[in-house]
C-alpha cells in the first residue's frame, strides 16, 4: 500500500467518523422536545371559574405540568386529586400545576364546590382543545399532560391518565 493510498483511507476514515457525528447530532437534535415560542401556552389568559383572570405569562420560568380535563370525562376525574397531590407536595420546590378545564363554567364550578383544588384552573372552553393539538395532542383528546421545565421546554407529554408517581419521576428527572 502506498502511502497515498493509506492518506486516502485515512481521510475517507475521518470524513466517515465526521458524517455519523453529525447524523448523530441531528438525531439527537430530533428526539429532544421542542423549545416552546413565545406564544402557546405562555401568551395565554384563561378566565378562572371565579371570574379573575389566570395569566400563563406569569408562570414562565418555572417547571409546569399542564392538564387539560372536563368534568364529563372519567379519567379526568379520576387523576385531579393525583396532579392535587404533586401540587401540594412538589410547589415547595418551584413547580406549578395549571388545569385547563375544556368545559363550560357552570359545571367546572359545581364540579370545584364538591372536590376542591388546591392549583389554578383554568377555563380554555373548545379553545382549550386547540391548544393542546399545538402542544402535541394530535387526537384532542381528554386527559392531556404537558410538561415544561424552567426555559419553558415541553419535556414530556401525555395523552391519558396520569399518577403522582409519574409526575413526580418527570419532575425528578428535570
Amino acid at each position: 500500500m502506498s502511502v497515498a493510498n493509506g492518506g486516502r483511507r485515512q481521510g475517507l476514515l475521518v470524513a466517515g467518523v465526521a458524517g455519523m457525528a453529525v447524523a448523530a447530532g441531528v438525531a439527537w437534535q430530533s428526539l429532544r422536545a421542542p423549545a416552546l415560542p413565545a406564544g402557546p401556552p405562555w401568551d395565554q389568559r384563561f378566565p378562572t371559574p371565579d371570574g379573575a383572570e389566570l395569566d400563563m405569562a406569569s408562570l414562565h420560568g418555572r417547571p409546569l405540568v399542564l392538564n387539560f380535563w372536563a368534568t364529563w370525562c372519567p379519567p379526568c376525574i379520576k387523576e385531579l386529586p393525583e396532579l392535587d397531590r404533586f401540587h401540594r407536595e412538589w410547589s415547595s420546590k418551584g413547580w406549578r400545576v395549571v388545569g385547563l378545564a375544556v368545559d363550560g363554567v357552570r359545571p367546572v364550578r359545581e364540579f370545584l364546590q364538591k372536590q376542591p383544588l388546591t392549583f389554578a384552573v383554568g377555563m380554555a372552553g373548545l379553545d382549550g382543545s386547540a391548544l393542546s393539538r399545538q402542544l402535541g395532542n394530535e387526537q384532542g383528546a381528554l386527559p392531556f399532560t404537558a410538561v415544561f421545565d424552567r426555559r419553558g421546554h415541553l419535556a414530556h407529554r401525555k395523552l391519558g391518565q396520569t399518577d403522582f408517581e409519574e409526575l413526580s419521576a418527570w419532575a425528578r428527572g428535570l
